[in-house]
């Protein structure tokens, strides 16, 4: 786990300060507020993730697969147990998955896909108690487990 002086000095990352993350930040909040785009912004960010580089996601490779669960489940009503702090960083992080045009385009040859790794560890790390507790909710789900 990460001290807090690691999680603050990780938001200094050029990559947390450009103008795509805001922009991903902005349009999380009128998704979360807002009526709807949660599918469309599941179905996109699945379509995505299933083509990305694995081995530039590193640890959080599970989480990303983890968010991408629990904005499905939460779409479809079936998990509701997510602060809306939480579920916009989650939101806002495939926002700026799927948004091509980031700060490093992604068809930028080795380099494409490493400021949407570095957005998916930041908000891995901001949510990390609300993706274990999700990931705790599934698997008792699947094991039919009260």
């Amino acid at each position: 786990m990460k001290s807090t002086a690691e999680r603050h000095s990780s938001y200094q990352k050029p990559t947390l300060r450009s103008e795509a993350f805001a922009r991903a930040v902005r349009k999380a909040k009128l998704r979360v507020v807002g009526s709807g785009g949660l599918r469309s912004l599941f179905e996109q960010a699945a379509r995505k993730a299933a083509s990305l580089p694995r081995h530039q996601f590193k640890e959080n490779w599970p989480y990303l697969q983890t968010m991408l669960r629990l904005i499905g489940a939460y779409e479809r009503g079936e998990y509701k147990q997510v602060s809306n702090d939480d579920l916009m960083w989650i939101v806002a992080a495939l926002n700026y998955l799927i948004n091509p045009f980031d700060l490093i385009p992604d068809m930028t040859p080795v380099l494409g896909f490493v400021d949407d790794a570095a957005v998916i560890g930041f908000v891995a790390d901001k949510t990390r108690e609300t993706l274990d507790d999700f990931m705790i909710w599934a698997t008792k789900r699947v094991r039919n487990v009260p």
